[in-house]
Parts: C-alpha cells; structure tokens; sequence
C-alpha cells in the first residue's frame, strides 16, 4: 500500500478545515495561564464540541555556550513528574518585553549568566492541542557569569555546565527529557551542524 504521509505528501482531501469557534467561555485562573472554555463546530459532522483552551504567556528557552563549549544547565524539581531535572534556563515572557528581553533576563536571573553574542534559534508550539502560546529558542554565545542568581520565590535550583559534545548521551540516557529543551538542542544541530 503507498502511504503518502512517508513521502510529506498532503492526505487525500487536502488540508483539514478550521473549525468555526460558536462560543467561548472564560474558566479559572490557573497559576500558569487562565482556562477557556470553546465550543467549535467539527466542520466534518457539523456537531458542536466543548473544547479546553489553556491560554498562556509566551516562553523562552535559552542555549547558553561558554568560550570552553560548554552547555549552561539548571536542575530543578518539577512538580509535575515528582522529579529533578536538568534543563536549559528558560522562562515566561513578560508583558511588555520582546521573547529577545525575556531570553536575557532569564539566562541571567537563572544561572548569573550573560552573553555578548545571542542567535534566534526560532519557535515552537509547546502543546497546540490546548495551549495557545509559543516557546521561543535561543543560543547565548561566549556565556560568562557575571551575576549573582536572582530567583522567584517559587524557584530553587542549581547551575552547572555540560560539555556540548556529552548533550547527546545525556539524552539518550534520559537525563536531559524536557521535550522543548530537546526541541531547542535539535535547532541548535540544525542550524549549527
């Protein structure tokens, strides 16, 4: 049988239609976002169906290399999995700052870094399925610290440094398994090499 999603071929049919947005209801505030609550028509059935949207700020996920190519990660416990992992540094974008801003102050506020050299790495959609934002990714060249740590008061986490060329053992090892870190590292190989 041919398969034409192995080839990047679009399916029989063409594309799949937007679907029509009949109401929208605004839910609880979450810490993380604020809940909606749509109602769209399939355009397939023409049925109805509730949907939960999960709005939220966009986010930045930063690459910081020193001058000894050396990756600057953070390891911090996630409450979601009940684990500690170890990540790049990255954060939310606050109202009124460019992801560029955010980038900066995250790299700094997070691990005391700073960078003369910053690279766009470029955006990805953390979970499209409920959320509405963007993760923006980017590289800091020639990272240094230069700052004291300047943490949340929800934040608790360590820095330290990974040789670049040990990146990838430590995701096949399940180390590093954040799926936007890992989404940020392979635009990283992709457009660096």
């Amino acid at each position: 049988m041919h398969d034409e999603a192995e080839e990047g071929l679009a399916p029989e049919g063409g594309e799949p239609e937007v679907w029509q947005r009949v109401s929208s209801e605004r839910g609880p505030e979450l810490f993380v976002g604020r809940v909606r609550f749509d109602t769209l028509r399939n355009p397939r059935t023409g049925r109805p169906m509730r949907r939960t949207v999960v709005e939220m700020p966009d986010w930045v996920n930063v690459i910081a290399l020193t001058p000894a190519r050396e990756v600057v990660v953070v390891r911090q416990y996630r409450f979601g999995r009940e684990v500690v992992a170890t990540e790049i540094p990255g954060g939310v974008v606050d109202p009124g700052e460019t992801h560029e801003e955010a980038a900066r102050r995250e790299l700094r506020e997070e691990t005391g870094y700073t960078a003369p050299r910053w690279s766009y790495l470029g955006r990805v959609a953390p979970n499209p399925a409920f959320q509405d934002n963007l993760c923006h990714h980017w590289l800091a060249e020639d990272a240094e610290r230069t700052h004291a740590l300047e943490l949340d008061p929800g934040e608790d986490l360590r820095v330290d440094r990974v040789a670049l060329a040990d990146v990838p053992r430590l995701v096949r090892a399940g180390v590093i398994d954040h799926s936007l870190v890992i989404s940020a590292l392979c635009r990283l190989v992709d457009l660096r090499g």
